[in-house]
């Protein structure tokens, strides 16, 4: 009888645990994933944009403002790390010291900081850790490892965006570049070489931001999709894009794009908004997919709110107040007292969010995130995967019967960020 019982648990824990993989949780139907069912909660508060514009602008453009890339070496070659884990390629085999020994010898850091060519990236391109294509990841069979958390990409950079080129790799197909959040790996045909006569068409005081979603951009040798936050200087009534053999002067809607910055009211909120909410989860920009952080870079880009590119980054130049001291409940009603809806970041260790104001008296947040966290019988993790951009609460999941409860968000955030106050 005792056998019986042991076998009834088990079986019981064992098909909860299977019913509960990838159900829509509770938040996606009982609260609204229109961002308009939010824009009451919207504030007018003066943020100087002019002065963030020009900030942005400066910013964007610092790796031409640079004589050498702003890391060290040593600093520049922390994927070296990786040598000394338990990596998994594409195939899910071990990753050998060997192929290490390869991709570091391939790497090339005896000429960090020789070359320092200016560049702008001619295509959406990917910053990665080495310079190869091949996948990095931890033991796939965990949960939150496997696709798609690629630990070799860095991250997802736009066209458009203008680097500084350190170095080559030995066998000459790919540069070390810095943008101005980033650093990384870059095939050299997504590259355009800069010289002095670039640089002063492309240049300028003032920049254009692409205001709407996934649309592609077609001229002679020119396919490229164009995603909010990425920025054109213009010239006359054409914009600037760079190509792998020159800028190119081309045309684009004016509902598709405005001069930076686009005013931080409720209609634009509302509007660009809605570009976001249901996008694909993409680690580190890939598949041109967003995660969490370039979701709210990209954003806050369009008003010239600068922010870093990982979360934690996106902690250090505004006010940041730490809350990793208080209780649920007590974080709950400081973010319900203090948070201001669209302007304020709810950050924890990995992941960070926008507050979007109350709704039914609990705190919303708009947000790419990749899953719930869950326990798995008998005792190992799992994951619930919603992988998009999601309007929550600060518990999605709850109610799941196997959430792991000491994992919820709201028990590990760590703190928010006001975006209209800089870092004291």
């Amino acid at each position: 009888m005792k056998i019986n019982s042991l076998l009834l648990i088990f079986v019981s824990f064992f098909f909860i645990a299977c019913s509960q993989k990838n159900v829509q949780i509770a938040d996606l139907e009982k609260y609204s994933q229109n961002p308009s069912s939010y824009i009451k909660n919207f504030k007018e508060i003066d943020l100087n944009q002019e002065k963030l514009a020009k900030e942005f602008v400066k910013n964007y453009f610092s790796p031409w403002d640079t004589e050498k890339i702003s890391f060290t070496k040593k600093e520049s070659m922390w994927g070296n790390y990786y040598a000394s884990k338990e990596i998994y390629l594409e195939n899910h085999n071990l990753a050998s010291k060997e192929w290490f020994n390869k991709q570091i010898e391939n790497s090339n850091f005896d000429d960090f900081n020789k070359v320092l060519q200016k560049a702008i990236t001619s295509k959406n391109t990917n910053f990665r850790v080495f310079p190869t294509n091949n996948k990095m990841f931890y033991n796939p069979k965990k949960a939150g490892e496997g696709f798609p958390f690629d630990y070799n990409q860095n991250s997802r950079v736009k066209i458009n965006t203008p680097v500084l080129i350190s170095h080559y790799s030995k066998d000459r197909a790919w540069a070390f570049v810095e943008s101005h959040y980033v650093l990384g790996w870059v095939r050299i045909d997504n590259l355009l070489l800069v010289d002095n006569e670039i640089e002063k068409k492309f240049k300028t005081d003032e920049l254009y931001v692409i205001t709407k979603e996934g649309f592609t951009i077609f001229g002679k040798n020119i396919v490229e999709d164009l995603k909010v936050g990425t920025f054109f200087p213009k010239k006359d009534n054409k914009y600037l894009l760079a190509s792998s053999n020159g800028l190119k002067e081309v045309d684009i809607e004016k509902y598709k794009i405005k001069k930076l910055p686009l005013e931080f009211n409720s209609t634009n909120i509302e509007i660009l908004s809605k570009e976001f909410i249901g996008e694909l989860y993409g680690w580190g920009g890939l598949n041109n997919h967003r995660d969490c952080s370039s979701f709210t870079q990209d954003f806050f880009a369009p008003y010239g709110i600068y922010l870093k590119r990982n979360s934690r980054g996106q902690t250090e130049l505004h006010k940041y107040i730490d809350l990793s001291k208080f209780s649920q409940e007590k974080k709950k009603e400081y973010i319900k007292e203090n948070a201001i809806p669209f302007l304020t970041l709810i950050y924890l260790r990995g992941h960070i969010m926008l507050y979007i104001g109350l709704k039914d008296d609990e705190p919303i947040v708009m947000h790419n995130m990749w899953g719930v966290r869950t326990r798995e019988f008998p005792f190992s993790q799992g994951r619930n995967i919603v992988g998009k951009t999601v309007i929550t609460t600060l518990e999605p999941g709850l109610e799941l019967n196997n959430v792991n409860k000491n994992k919820t968000i709201l028990q590990k955030i760590q703190g928010i960020v006001l975006l209209n106050q800089k870092k004291d």
